[in-house]
């Protein structure tokens, strides 16, 4: 399959994205103060599970496609 020049840049772009966004949320729920990601012991919470979980989906997701996009872009570089 060949993708067009636009939807691999999209993709590489969603890729990093993806881990600059889940980056600083998992930043900042390990520094959460509000009492929802650590509870009084500063044992984590089913929160802080639930969404480190989440986050970590999302890097793997962010990475595939990221990949995909940059094998898009390298193909289109070698046969322009």
């Amino acid at each position: 399959m060949k993708l067009s020049r636009p939807v691999s840049w999209f993709l590489l772009a969603f890729g990093v994205w993806s881990w600059v966004i889940w980056i600083t949320f998992v930043k900042n729920l390990w520094k959460d103060g509000s009492g929802l990601a650590f509870d009084d012991a500063g044992d984590p919470t089913g929160y802080f599970w639930v969404h480190l979980l989440l986050a970590v989906v999302s890097f793997v997701l962010g990475t595939v496609v990221g990949v995909i996009g940059f094998r898009g872009v390298r193909a289109l570089r070698r046969t322009s």
